[in-house]
């Protein structure tokens, strides 16, 4: 589920919904408003998915988060 498999598509794996909320984010914003952006967005499903990939991402490195904001990561 969190990688892709010969089962499981990126689509629909987390690292892929993570890379289509990357997209989404091109700039600072909130987890409200980044959610509004993506949930559209069929890949992302639900927002079970978009946190469990937001939390991917965090643990990563690929995200920060700045008081109320996230952001992509400086690195």
């Amino acid at each position: 589920m969190i990688a892709p498999t010969k089962h499981i598509s990126i689509e629909s794996s987390l690292i892929g919904v993570g890379a289509t909320i990357l997209r989404a984010m091109t700039e600072g914003v909130t987890i409200t408003a980044l959610w509004e952006k993506a949930r559209s967005d069929a890949t992302i499903g639900s927002f079970q998915r978009f946190v469990l990939a937001l939390d991917l991402l965090y643990t990563l490195g690929a995200i920060e988060m700045k008081g109320r904001v996230i952001t992509r990561a400086s690195r």
